[in-house]
């Protein structure tokens, strides 16, 4: 069985989407018709930007979601047993197939991204990477700091784990796993603690924009970050995308239950190779590839 695995914020490039764009008249209508939506031309930052101005939140989410979703449109053959996202990547697979609209889709990812850029302004914080602890460990060190909010936030694959938190908790939690032997601690450069209690004031506002958005039913399940099974019901889709915001992104758990319900093949759909790289490290004998 063939899973699509979409990428989510840090798989940006500049350049991105441009051969698409030129060379795919498809490609190019819906980018167009995506400026039309935002209301600016993203494909200029998109094909023209810098790095720098490619991460800004606001910019990097929708990028992603159109590189992702476009490639998914106008590949001839596409055509998913099941799909997942990793983090802002589930919005693009639940367009990927057919749940969202295209143009809902969009309107979403734009909405969150600016609630979690708010978000991050009102809470200073940060993320972590953690490199060779057991999950575990990691999960018990974020549990004794106290007076602090230190949480897992991404569970990449075994050995890779991402924390988020306040700016002091980060700090206080990077130097007890390295006593606790990690190999790296290393703070993200990222804007915020995203997938943490300090999103709450994101999480409310996209709960309104997600309850007055229609959803479909999909061609084929997808595997949720928060629940990490096969989903099917449109209510638990709406209600673990909502809780995502605030919750870790299980990520090794939702490709061991792809490959336990028939998942051999997974193919990355949109910028970057990122998944590709985690899926062989979850499960070595996948067969992996990009759009």
């Amino acid at each position: 069985m063939k899973a699509f695995v979409f990428p989510g914020q840090g798989a940006q490039f500049p350049g991105m989407g441009k051969d698409l764009y030129e060379n795919n008249p498809k490609a190019k209508e819906l980018f167009e018709q995506a400026n039309d939506i935002l209301g600016f031309r993203i494909t200029d930052v998109m094909f023209d930007g810098t790095a720098e101005e490619l991460k800004q939140t606001q910019v990097t989410q929708p990028a992603i979601f159109l590189h992702s979703v476009i490639l998914a449109k106008t590949t001839p053959d596409f055509k998913p047993d099941m799909v997942a996202g990793h983090s802002l990547g589930e919005f693009s697979a639940l367009v990927a197939n057919g749940v969202l609209a295209f143009e809902d889709g969009l309107k979403l990812v734009y909405q969150r991204a600016m609630a979690m850029q708010e978000a991050c302004e009102i809470n200073p914080s940060a993320m972590a990477a953690i490199l060779g602890l057991d999950d575990e460990k990691v999960e018990e060190i974020c549990a004794s700091i106290e007076g602090e909010i230190v949480v897992p936030a991404n569970y990449n694959c075994p050995g890779q784990l991402v924390i988020s938190g306040t700016n002091k908790g980060i700090e206080i939690a990077c130097e007890k796993m390295k006593e606790a032997g990690a190999k790296r601690a290393l703070p993200l450069p990222v804007g915020g603690a995203f997938h943490s209690p300090l999103m709450e004031p994101a999480r409310e506002k996209l709960q309104k924009a997600i309850e007055n958005t229609s959803f479909n039913q999909g061609t084929c399940p997808i595997y949720q970050n928060v629940s990490t099974t096969a989903v099917t019901d449109v209510n638990e889709i709406k209600a673990n995308l909502i809780a995502q915001l605030t919750a870790p992104v299980k990520w090794t758990q939702s490709v061991r239950n792809m490959v336990k319900d028939g998942a051999s093949e997974f193919v990355e759909c949109g910028p970057g190779k990122v998944l590709q790289g985690l899926v062989k490290k979850i499960h070595p004998e996948a067969i992996v590839s990009g759009v």
